[in-house]
């Protein structure tokens, strides 16, 4: 007797552009993550298997910039991810995953403005893989913008994880890393920046799991010296995996990475 057949994979989207080598990595995690979630089912893992998705690559304002002039203007992002929104919404997507961290602290009135929509939250997706495998404690590496608005200080809090913090000039050097390195295609930069605080709260904190908590570090962090052997999380392929879940008809709690 031949496997159970299933309802087709629902339409899902991806709202990116934040920035575009980020939103364009996170497809790659997310077809990884439907691969994997094939392999569960029991299913052939075929082109025609994968859920239909939909990336929309839009120009969005620094998040932090943003976050940290909160005057309002054409330098806010919310219009943009509104719009974005709105585009994926139009094209039949059920539940949509946020390229960007730091976004995140938009989530409640984009979720608000479209309530046919499942908008998932990284911290929270985050915080249940991290219960799950009985973490107590993690390092946070991240934006400016992602540490002022707390999102994953609540998120995790609430999971009962402690979160370990960079000080002042580390976070100055993150957002080095990030804008001077990543974002300007100085990889090499990048390592430099992310590899010297992270290790240095390796170093002074034990090895404990290490969040690169905005969708640059990934593309840079993992090559790094400082972290050979350490536990990196990033947030993108969990989101991506809550994502490929939700595609297949299952919740983000049903399917956790490995």
């Amino acid at each position: 007797m031949g496997p159970a057949l299933l309802p087709a994979p629902q339409v899902v989207g991806i709202l990116g552009g934040m920035g575009p080598a980020a939103g364009a990595d996170f497809v790659r995690l997310f077809v990884e993550a439907c691969s994997r979630q094939l392999q569960a089912l029991g299913r052939g893992v075929q082109d025609q298997a994968f859920p239909e998705h939909w990336l929309a690559q839009v120009p969005v304002p620094d998040r932090t910039g943003a976050l940290l002039n909160c005057d309002s203007g054409a330098h806010q992002p919310l219009e943009p991810m509104l719009q974005a929104l709105g585009r994926l919404a139009a094209l039949g997507a059920r539940s949509v995953a946020m390229a960007c961290n730091t976004a995140h602290a938009w989530h409640g009135r984009l979720q608000e403005r479209f309530p046919q929509l499942e908008l998932l939250h990284v911290a929270q997706e985050v915080a249940q893989t991290l219960q799950a495998q009985g973490a107590r404690q993690a390092i946070l590496l991240a934006t400016e913008g992602t540490y002022r608005s707390a999102l994953y200080e609540q998120a995790l809090g609430q999971a009962g994880v402690a979160l370990i913090l960079p000080d002042l000039m580390q976070r100055e050097r993150l957002m080095q890393g990030i804008y001077q390195g990543v974002k300007r295609g100085d990889r090499g930069l990048a390592q430099a920046c992310f590899g010297e605080v992270a290790g240095a709260l390796l170093e002074r904190h034990g090895a404990l799991p290490v969040l690169m908590a905005c969708t640059e570090i990934p593309l840079a962090l993992p090559g790094a010296p400082e972290v050979a052997g350490a536990t990196l999380i990033d947030p993108a392929q969990v989101l991506a995996q809550a994502l490929a879940a939700r595609a297949y008809g299952m919740s983000g709690a049903e399917t956790q990475i490995s």
